[in-house]
């Protein structure tokens, strides 16, 4: 990673459309209006599971689509609000409402802009593994935690919003269950699941919906059924038109309250953006723009709050299906944008028909999906430390929220990964002599031999903080004082500030003692910050050498002359 004050910012949107065809064109036209369509229902049901209302999650989809697929870094990403963002959506509007969501909204998308803009996207791809599955999975049950009221039809005037009161409440009121609520649930469920059987490339839930939908509208209108609530029951007539953008109250105190929101969205956003555009990668044979496909999320993010919209991400499910139906290039995306608006401004007022129950179910489904527990099963084969991680991650994210389990495992992680570069890390002492073909894929055996009071101490591994007292420890163990110490780093791939601060107060604790310190075989990268630190200075720049032979060479000398001026003054 460099930042060299030069902005990476080159949508495929522009590369792709300079070489564009009508045959590329019709491909993304076939694609845009299949995935517009199997991003309708989708849309409409995190809306809902969010706490907005359908019209807020269609609108997110049809502005933060737009803007994903016109300035973003990959050429099929398809962008919308996604199942990951539920949770912490319903919880910032539970305690800041509206405002506070666009505000924390708004914030996020000025994070993953800068984080763009300073080119940190490659390094988002690199968080630990069972962190991406911990949150993934705690996410999934938490949705489908929040689904039980509506597929179960519970009459339950208020829901807690913790997952343990959650539940204590449910099982209280099981005798309040609707039958019909539950058939309509769980048949959305089974059309769901049957549906790639028949074929993978029908839209299941849109299926499901528009199944479920035609069934329950018939069964109330020629047989008198009730008790089923839909759409148009719980939110009254939707508005089909686009909203007219508002101005957020930003101020320092809303900013401060709501900035781990905002930095939990930002990396949620990041993550799963990333995540879905590598899998694209795979699929395409394309290589996605890490930092441009961040802007464009960025702006996304910045922009559809002020129409009232709810956070936006690059979607795995919506973009594989862009891929199957053909879509090669970000007209693909646009497109899909544009089927849902028209959708929204046209065909709105048919949404109202359908039944709460039939998004639960989808819900239900897109929870199943998200818990990805085939890979949480294989993680429990790996070591300990990912486990742990991941057990952390997922109960934190059930119990707690998002944003502490994103901070706490991240911390986790990062202590676990230390721990094991430090136990990797081998530091070994010679004397008498040392073979300098060991370590490497020499056969030639040559013996240095080293004349008394010469230690050498070999570190393998990085000089850091957590290394500088194992270092430390050992040379005390050695009981009696040499007198040179040769320092051999040829495998020391860096050393940070604490190592440097160890070195120095190392020289200058041998210097009080009249010991000689001798560096030997220190890399390039590590050399430079050696020489920034002054230790040259310090040391005596001939004390530091290129090669081992000559590092032996000058401390047997050392030690030589050392031991000449004991029996001088003897």
């Amino acid at each position: 990673m460099h930042f060299n004050g030069k902005v990476e910012f080159k949508p495929k949107a522009f590369s792709e459309l300079r070489n564009y065809s009508w045959a590329k064109f019709r491909s993304d036209l076939i694609a845009g209006v299949v995935v517009g369509i199997v991003a309708l229902p989708l849309a409409i049901a995190f809306g809902i599971a969010s706490g907005v209302t359908p019209s807020v999650g269609l609108i997110t989809a049809i502005i933060g689509g737009f803007l994903v697929s016109a300035l973003g870094g990959n050429s099929v990403q398809i962008g919308g609000p996604t199942g990951a963002f539920i949770v912490i959506v319903y919880n910032i509007i539970q305690l800041y409402g509206l405002q506070g969501l666009a505000i924390a909204t708004f914030l996020a998308g000025l994070i993953l802009i800068l984080l763009g803009v300073f080119k940190l996207g490659t390094i988002i791809k690199f968080i630990p593994y069972p962190i991406v599955v911990g949150f993934t999975s705690g996410i999934a049950l938490t949705i489908f935690s929040t689904q039980i009221v509506d597929l179960f039809g519970l009459q339950i005037d208020k829901v807690p919003g913790d997952f343990i009161g959650k539940w204590a409440v449910y099982f209280q009121n099981m005798d309040t269950i609707s039958t019909p609520t539950l058939i309509v649930g769980l048949l959305t469920i089974a059309v769901i699941a049957a549906t790639p059987y028949i074929s993978k490339k029908l839209p299941g839930a849109l299926i499901a919906i528009i199944v479920m939908t035609v069934a329950v509208y018939a069964a109330r209108e020629f047989f008198g059924l009730t008790g089923i609530e839909t759409i148009g029951d719980r939110f009254g007539r939707l508005p089909a038109e686009i909203p007219t953008p508002h101005w957020l109250g930003l101020n320092m105190t809303t900013i401060n309250v709501l900035l781990p929101s905002a930095f939990t969205i930002a990396i949620l956003g990041a993550i799963e953006s990333l995540l879905s555009a590598t899998v694209a990668d795979g699929a395409t044979g394309n290589r996605t723009r890490n930092n441009t496909e961040l802007i464009g999320q960025g702006v996304a993010n910045v922009v559809v709050p002020f129409f009232g919209g709810i956070p936006v991400t690059g979607a795995i499910a919506r973009t594989m299906t862009n891929i199957t139906n053909g879509g090669r290039t970000p007209v693909a995306g646009i497109v899909h944008a544009i089927v849902l608006l028209l959708i929204f401004l046209f065909l709105m007022p048919l949404i109202n028909y359908v039944p709460m129950a039939c998004l639960a179910g989808v819900l239900v489904m897109v929870s199943y999906n998200m818990s990805g527990w085939r890979t949480v099963v294989s993680i429990f084969k790996n070591p300990k430390s990912d486990i742990a991680v991941l057990i952390v991650t997922f109960v934190l994210t059930v119990v707690f929220d998002l944003t502490i389990a994103i901070e706490i495992g991240l911390l986790l992680a990062l202590l676990l990964f230390l721990r094991r570069v430090m136990e990797n890390t081998q530091i070994k002492v010679f004397s008498d002599q040392i073979d300098i073909a060991e370590g490497t894929e020499n056969s030639t055996h040559e013996i240095l031999h080293v004349n008394h009071g010469v230690e050498i101490y070999e570190i393998d591994g990085p000089f850091f903080f957590g290394v500088a007292n194992k270092f430390e420890d050992l040379m005390r163990a050695m009981g009696e004082k040499p007198h040179v110490r040769i320092i051999r780093m040829r495998r020391v791939p860096f050393i940070d500030s604490t190592g440097i601060h160890n070195l120095e107060t190392l020289i200058s604790s041998s210097k009080s003692e009249g010991i000689h310190v001798v560096l030997s075989g220190v890399v390039p990268s590590v050399k430079d910050v050696l020489l920034h630190a002054k230790i040259d200075k310090i040391i005596g720049e001939d004390h530091i050498c290129d090669n081992i032979t000559k590092a032996v060479e000058l401390a047997n000398g050392l030690a030589k002359n050392k031991e000449e001026m004991q029996e001088i003054n003897w």
